[in-house]
């Protein structure tokens, strides 16, 4: 046999088994798609499952946060017999950001719109208070600001953190 020959029977060779294997393919295309398909199915509803809890205590706690930042359960919470204007208000400020750092990564498990409101509830609510403080006179007490602020919240027509814990409830009835 020569060089020539060999090279043909190679080529032929190889060429048949690309034909056969191409045929192969073609025949099991759909199956082998279907398979793919499923697998990833698969994966997203174990994905689901396991994320649907982690989103369920996002959503707690988003609710406990907006709880414990509400004023009147600040002032109930920090008010101390006797307290200057200047305590109560570095403990409330310190109190709002330390429960906001604490529950900072739960926007990774809820809706990015439901999260803003709840970061600009925060902001609110630190406005809120530095603006009672300005409204007061430098020699005013702790029961001067809670009544100041007490007085505001009275004042909005709707409550700011009653309408965030029901959109966060929204947000969780979205998840079923």
């Amino acid at each position: 046999m020569n060089t020539q020959q060999i090279l043909i029977d190679i080529v032929v060779l190889f060429l048949g088994v690309f034909l056969a294997l191409f045929a192969i393919y073609y025949l099991l295309k759909n199956d082998i798609h279907r398979f793919f398909n499923l697998k990833n199915i698969e994966l997203n509803k174990e994905s689901r499952a396991h994320l649907l809890p982690l989103r369920l205590q996002a959503h707690e706690r988003l609710i406990i946060f907006t709880d414990r930042i509400n004023p009147a359960n600040l002032l109930v919470r920090l008010h101390q017999q006797g307290i200057g204007i200047s305590t109560l208000q570095a403990g409330i400020l310190n109190e709002v950001r330390s429960e906001y750092q604490h529950n900072i990564t739960q926007q990774l498990y809820i809706d990015s719109i439901t999260w803003n409101v709840v970061r600009k509830l925060k902001e609110d609510t630190i406005a809120m208070i530095n603006n009672a403080v300005k409204g007061l006179p430098a020699d005013a007490n702790g029961i001067e600001l809670s009544k100041a602020i007490l007085q505001h919240m009275a004042s909005i027509d709707e409550n700011p953190y009653d309408l965030t814990i029901e959109l966060v409830k929204k947000d969780i009835q979205k998840l079923f």
